[in-house]
C-alpha cells in the first residue's frame, strides 16, 4: 500500500529529475555542449568537466523519473550543485536575484538531492533485485 511518504518521495524525485532535464536542455540546445564547455574552460575547469555535467544532469535524471537507485544517484548528483556555488555562484552573494544568480536555489536544490537520499524513491520506482531490473510500488 502506497501512503503519503512514499507519495512525498515520488513528488521530490520527479521535480528534482525536472530541474536536472531542464538545465542539461539548456546546456545542449540554449548554450550548446560547446558553449558550455567555453563557459567551464572560463571558470578554470577543464572543457571535458561540462560534458560529464550534461551526461551526469541526463543520465541521473532519466534514473530519477524511473527510480532506480535513487539514494545513489541523488548524492552522485549534489557534487554539481556544490560545483555550481563554489565556481558560479557563490561569489554573487545570497539570493538568486542577484546579478548572475547567488547560491539560495542551489543550495536549497543540493539539500534537496540529500533529502531525497535519505528518504529513497518512494512509490512507483524500478529496482535492481537479484540481478534483475523490476517494478516496485511500495517504500524504498
Amino acid at each position: 500500500m502506497t501512503n503519503s511518504n512514499d507519495i512525498a518521495a515520488l513528488l521530490l524525485r520527479l521535480t528534482l529529475a525536472a530541474l536536472f532535464l531542464a538545465h542539461a536542455w539548456l546546456k545542449i540546445f540554449v548554450f550548446t555542449p560547446a558553449g558550455t564547455s567555453g563557459f567551464f574552460e572560463s571558470l578554470g575547469l577543464p572543457g571535458i568537466v561540462a560534458y560529464l555535467t550534461i551526461f551526469a544532469e541526463v543520465i541521473g535524471a532519466i534514473a530519477l523519473i524511473i527510480g532506480l537507485q535513487t539514494r545513489w544517484v541523488s548524492l552522485a548528483l549534489t557534487p554539481i550543485l556544490i560545483g555550481s556555488i563554489v565556481f558560479v555562484h557563490g561569489a554573487n552573494g545570497w539570493l538568486f536575484s542577484a546579478p548572475n544568480g547567488g547560491w539560495e536555489f542551489p543550495a536549497f536544490w543540493a539539500v534537496a538531492l540529500i533529502v531525497q537520499a535519505l528518504l529513497g524513491a518512494g512509490a512507483y520506482r524500478m529496482d535492481i533485485t537479484n540481478g534483475k531490473l523490476q517494478y516496485v510500488g511500495g517504500v524504498a
